[in-house]
């Protein structure tokens, strides 16, 4: 069986990484000492984007003998938090940690990378990108902007965010200014709402002026420490247009060739463990987070199935339009789409049907 790894799609093979990682520390002496930087979209009182960060200059030392080092900055420190692609592809740093949808000003194709509204969720995305073809087909993209891409964090599914009023037929949509990132604010705008892409450190202060009427960020783990609770007490779920959302790792494809293949190798190493704690992190502190916010008066709220049964056909007439347009769009959309398709065949048969038995199980009997 042929296999692939994220390791392969950034160019380099599963067994060289291997070897490499491991022998690293013991050929460093005659490797050069190299120093980046790197500059993250995530404001660090977000503990696990924080983390995922030191983290990943920390192990990328480890295992280079310390001859690799990379210093990490804050949004606004180096450049604002929405312009790390830019100062990625402009030379301003060597790398930078963001999300891909936050750059589909450039190309629509950007998300591919993070997420689409009604996409996959993560574990059918992963199993796109690590055996699908799918981080191949995104670096071949992002060759275009000088650019390799490295999958660095995972959220899991995220909520539909914090609202000032209730969310109950379509009207309540128009126009409804909201924060949303990524392509799901070109699907609501059809919908008459005005989509806000704002850093994650600057929604509070918008959402508290009334400047927006609602936001969404990620879930209950990071909602709760960016304090949104106290200015909109309505809290919806689910985030369709983030049934997953992976952020990554930009780097300067002319930095990245200059680097000793054991260099590429820890990267690539390192991206897949953060990526891991990430998702690990999320899932075990969402729910605790969650009981939180609604204590302190949080009140959740499923968005109505006919919004979303809306959103679902605009979203899809546009990928179609897209394609239809777009190359770039249409040669990944081409892969991601019957990916998609078979993934949620196989999860009806058995995950989906597993995971609504033990549900509806616990939640009569309570144990």
């Amino acid at each position: 069986m042929k296999r692939r790894s994220l390791m392969k799609a950034a160019g380099v093979g599963t067994a060289a990484v291997a070897t490499q990682v491991v022998a690293a520390p013991a050929i460093a002496q005659d490797s050069p000492e190299i120093r980046w930087r790197l500059t993250s979209s995530f404001p660090k009182n977000l503990d696990i984007a924080t983390t995922v960060s030191d983290d990943f200059c920390k192990r990328v030392a480890e295992l280079t003998n310390n001859k690799f080092q990379i210093k990490w900055f804050a949004p606004g420190e180096i450049v604002p938090a929405l312009q790390v692609v830019d100062a990625v592809q402009n030379g301003t740093v060597e790398s930078g940690l963001s999300a891909a949808y936050y750059y589909v000003g450039k190309d629509p194709t950007f998300a591919f990378a993070t997420t689409l509204p009604f996409g996959m969720n993560t574990r059918h995305h992963n199993a796109w990108m690590i055996c699908g073809g799918g981080l191949e087909l995104i670096n071949d993209f992002l060759r275009d902007y000088n650019i390799v891409y490295v999958p660095g964090l995972h959220t899991g599914a995220q909520m539909g965010g914090w609202f000032r009023k209730e969310i109950k037929t379509l009207e309540d949509l128009k126009g409804l200014k909201f924060r949303i990132a990524g392509f799901a604010g070109q699907v609501l705008t059809k919908l008459g709402t005005v989509p806000q892409q704002i850093a994650g450190g600057d929604i509070y202060p918008a959402l508290e002026k009334g400047t927006i009427d609602a936001a969404e960020w990620v879930g209950p783990y990071d909602d709760e420490k960016l304090g949104f609770v106290k200015v909109a007490k309505y809290y919806y779920y689910p985030g369709w247009w983030e049934g997953c959302t992976q952020s990554g790792f930009f780097i300067s494809l002319k930095e990245w060739e200059k680097l000793p293949p054991g260099y590429r190798a820890a990267i690539n190493a390192v991206g897949s463990e953060v990526m891991n704690w990430s998702l690990a992190k999320y899932d075990s502190g969402n729910p605790a987070a969650l009981r939180r916010l609604v204590a302190a008066g949080a009140e959740l709220r499923a968005f109505p199935r006919e919004m979303m049964a809306a959103c679902y056909d605009i979203a899809f007439d546009q990928y179609e339009e897209l394609a239809a347009k777009n190359p770039k769009f249409k040669k990944i959309y081409d892969s991601w789409k019957p990916f998609r398709d078979e993934q949620y065949l196989w999860s009806r048969v058995a995950e989906n049907t597993f995971d609504n038995f033990v549900y509806a199980q616990q939640a009569a009997k309570k144990r």
